[in-house]
């Protein structure tokens, strides 16, 4: 048997979904009161040591990956791509064989997809994917804890609506949709929709997924309010951009119109002003500090569950 690789959220199945989801809060409440750098009572990971490859910025995604292996026991290695010799054109087949003899997983933010499905075709272990312009399968993981966890029930049955660009995120929200059954409604402007592989997927799963240009539509009723910047690494339109989405700014009036007590979603970084005001992402119906610091909870199961320790 092979290694067992995130590339997107699909990988998981329903069921390993929902594990990977109900881990992540449980292994979260077992260490409430105990200092970050604390590891966890059973140190799952001990031994074990997770290289993770940037070759984009990053925040959240590169501080949890760090913190999620040190509380589980284990150790981790940052690097650049520019740093090492694949900045010098060494293939990205040849630098995953040599990082198989180094470490028991790797984490990789990409440029492009493919180089992460590259990287794992021939990767003798686990390899899971911190963004590419894709998909962000680990993002979503920590999204719908946070969904879960304030609202005090499982996501599945409630009602999302994501407003703007149909982006990476967007796609994985998408297949979170499809694998636990939550409706999900996304207005875009002509142009910006998401994945249509992604749609169809969800959809053949039961997944009820809309696609709008209304935004008054979209969120309607909604529990669930999700939008990200407008101008996404790498992208060189960001003038048209700016232009194309301005009617699709998240504001208290767009808010409104949603379910009494919808929550408000973002992965950061924010653009308020933008994708949104800062009304709204500083209100009190805005969980992305929460949704933020979940990130390590959800990056702790998913390496559990690409280490096949979560079955």
């Amino acid at each position: 048997m092979g290694a067992r690789h995130l590339l997107n959220l699909s990988d998981l199945g329903p069921g390993g979904l929902r594990r990977v989801l109900d881990h992540a809060r449980a292994r979260k409440l077992a260490r409430s009161g105990l200092p970050n750098g604390t590891a966890d009572s059973d140190a799952p990971l001990s031994g074990h040591v997770l290289a993770s490859l940037f070759e984009k910025p990053s925040t959240r995604t590169r501080l949890s990956f760090d913190v999620a292996m040190r509380q589980l026991g284990g150790e981790a290695i940052t690097l650049a791509a520019g740093g090492l010799q694949l900045g010098r054109g060494e293939t990205i087949e040849d630098t995953s064989r040599v990082f198989t003899q180094f470490v028991d997983a790797v984490m990789i933010r990409a440029n492009r997809h493919r180089d992460v499905e590259a990287f794992a075709r021939v990767s003798g272990v686990p390899v899971l994917n911190g963004l590419t312009e894709l998909s962000h399968p680990c993002q979503i993981v920590a999204d719908i804890l946070t969904v879960e966890e304030t609202l005090g029930r499982k996501a599945d049955g409630t009602l999302w609506a994501w407003v703007g660009d149909g982006n990476n995120v967007c796609n994985s929200i998408i297949e979170a949709a499809g694998l636990l059954g939550f409706r999900l409604r996304i207005a875009h402007p002509e142009g910006y929709a998401p994945d249509a592989g992604f749609v169809d997927a969800a959809r053949a799963r039961g997944a009820e997924v809309e696609l709008t240009t209304s935004p008054e539509a979209a969120v309607a009723g909604a529990d669930v309010v999700v939008t990200d910047t407008w101008v996404s690494m790498g992208d060189s339109d960001a003038e048209a951009r700016l232009r194309d989405l301005k009617p699709y700014q998240v504001t208290a009036g767009l808010m409104a119109a949603a379910a009494p007590g919808a929550l408000f979603l973002h992965c950061l970084p924010a653009h308020r002003g933008e994708e949104v005001t800062a009304e709204v992402i500083d209100g009190p119906q805005s969980v992305v500090w929460a949704e933020a610091g979940n990130r390590v909870h959800a990056q702790k199961a998913l390496l559990l569950w690409a280490l096949g320790k979560l079955d």
